[in-house]
């Protein structure tokens, strides 16, 4: 017994793969500093760039928290 070819069958499969809209591409995340979240950057105002906030904690002496990044780059608390 030959299997039967389902037009219908296929065509529904095709326009449901067609309906998905694409996944963001790495990296395009970026704020309004140009900093990549995803990467797991943040803006410092502190040092006018993008940094990450453990690994300037771990260079500065920080507590790692959200909170003493934020004192440390002068950024608003409320903002990050």
């Amino acid at each position: 017994m030959k299997p039967q070819f389902n037009l219908a069958a296929c065509l529904i499969v095709f326009l449901a793969g067609c309906s998905t809209p694409p996944a963001p591409a790495p990296g395009s995340d970026r704020d309004e500093h140009g900093c990549i979240a995803s990467a797991g950057y943040s803006w410092c105002t502190g040092t006018n760039q993008c940094e990450r906030p453990w690994e300037l904690s771990q260079k500065n002496g920080l507590d790692k928290s959200r909170e003493a990044f934020n004192e440390f780059c002068k950024n608003p608390s409320a903002k990050q």
